[in-house]
């Protein structure tokens, strides 16, 4: 039995459909928007509609932008010879905060999961492929996550470019700064001593 009308049920319905969006967190969200001025919620939907409007996926990375191609894959002060591959978008965001990597970026959109019924053909490897076998590509930097998935795919993609003769490296993982020994996993330390390097 719902508490609710029907209107405001179909809403709470709604914002449940999104990830990590719970019964309460939905309902929380749905009586949010409903005290909102008409104008703050004609704003809300109409950025909504615009975005699903003018974003496309950029015909080299896979970024999503209002541009094709992406402002990353257009800037000619971008190293083109290296290519970051991470799993989505976001990925980008996070490396793009530390100001440090200058080249572009490939988006897989996902990562080899069998369990899920995900395979090579599902995500953007041959796009990828494609992309080496057309440019003058130096080094592929994979930036997979590390997990399970990650791991996998990250491997299946190197065995693919190894005999291509291009150099590809895979970031490191390891202890988080700020972090306690203690309290690290045995993979994540396995991972930080296969990533030492010379100070």
């Amino acid at each position: 039995m719902s508490y609710y009308s029907p209107s405001i049920e179909k809403l709470i319905e709604c914002f449940e459909r999104l990830p990590s969006i719970g019964h309460k967190s939905a309902v929380r969200l749905a009586f949010h928007i409903l005290s909102q001025s008409d104008e703050d919620t004609k704003d809300f939907i109409n950025s909504i509609l615009s975005a699903k409007k003018n974003l496309k996926y950029c015909s080299i990375c896979y970024n999503i932008s209002d541009t094709d191609p992406c402002n990353i894959c257009s800037n000619k002060n971008r190293d083109s010879k290296t290519i970051c591959v991470v799993e989505n978008v976001r990925d980008i965001v996070a490396m793009e905060k530390t100001h440090e990597y200058k080249g572009v970026y490939h988006v897989l959109h996902g990562s080899i999961s069998p369990m899920n019924g995900i395979g090579p053909d599902e995500i953007k490897i041959k796009e990828l492929l494609d992309r080496i076998r057309q440019g003058n590509i130096s080094e592929i930097i994979l930036a997979t996550n590390p997990r399970v998935e990650g791991e996998a795919t990250a491997m299946y993609i190197a065995k693919l470019i190894k005999p291509l003769g291009i150099k590809v490296t895979r970031i490191a993982h390891g202890i988080p700064i700020g972090g306690d020994l203690e309290y690290t996993d045995e993979v994540t330390l396995i991972k930080a001593m296969e990533g030492r390097r010379e100070i």
